[in-house]
């Protein structure tokens, strides 16, 4: 039976955002962000929301402010995604950050974690800025990373891992910056492990 996927749009913090949603309502949630050179329609084409989806999760890609068809916000970064996982009705939903989307996403497992299940950094941005931080992150999180990423080095991955409490780490081999288009399979496979490991 084919998945279907609905676009919609929702309003948080006087932004007009896209939301792209598939899944069964009441089934664990994945929060999807993106970098930028990418949107929500990413995982669409890269089949993420239809496999996930497909193995019984509620998946939900959106544009971030300012990116793709969504409007700019005034929110702090951490508040705005507070504000999106409420407005969409997302219980602690396992938030998907790959590169720029890192600069959300940190604030928001920092400083409204109770809002979140699961952190997924792949590659983030904005490590640096949360380093002194990150040992107070008490969400199960694994990190990804492409072993041939020329925009951070990999040898990121590890010291990210190691300064989060309990946080794991995979590897894709030969992957560039953007892992998950350079391997969707393996990407999709560890992460429907991981969300699955949380509930």
């Amino acid at each position: 039976m084919p998945i279907t996927i609905e676009e919609t749009r929702v309003e948080v913090g006087g932004a007009s955002i896209v939301a792209l949603v598939a899944g069964p309502q009441d089934a664990p949630a994945l929060l999807l962000l993106h970098g930028a050179r990418f949107s929500s329609e990413t995982w669409r084409e890269l089949g993420t929301l239809e496999h996930l989806a497909g193995a019984g999760l509620k998946v939900v890609a959106v544009d971030l402010p300012g990116y793709g068809g969504s409007t700019r916000t005034e929110l702090e970064a951490g508040l705005f995604l507070e504000r999106l996982v409420d407005v969409l009705g997302l219980v602690r939903p396992v938030v998907v950050a790959p590169s720029m989307s890192g600069a959300f996403a940190f604030p928001f497992v920092l400083d409204h974690g109770a809002s979140c299940g699961g952190f997924v950094p792949v590659a983030p941005a904005a490590v640096a800025r949360y380093a002194e931080r990150l040992g107070e992150i008490q969400v199960p999180t694994l990190v990804m990373w492409g072993t041939a990423d020329s925009v951070f080095p990999v040898a990121g991955a590890e010291s990210l891992a190691a300064a989060i409490p309990d946080a794991d780490f995979v590897l894709f081999k030969g992957a560039p910056h953007p892992a998950y288009l350079d391997q969707p399979d393996l990407f999709h496979e560890r992460l429907l492990e991981f969300v699955r490991s949380t509930r």
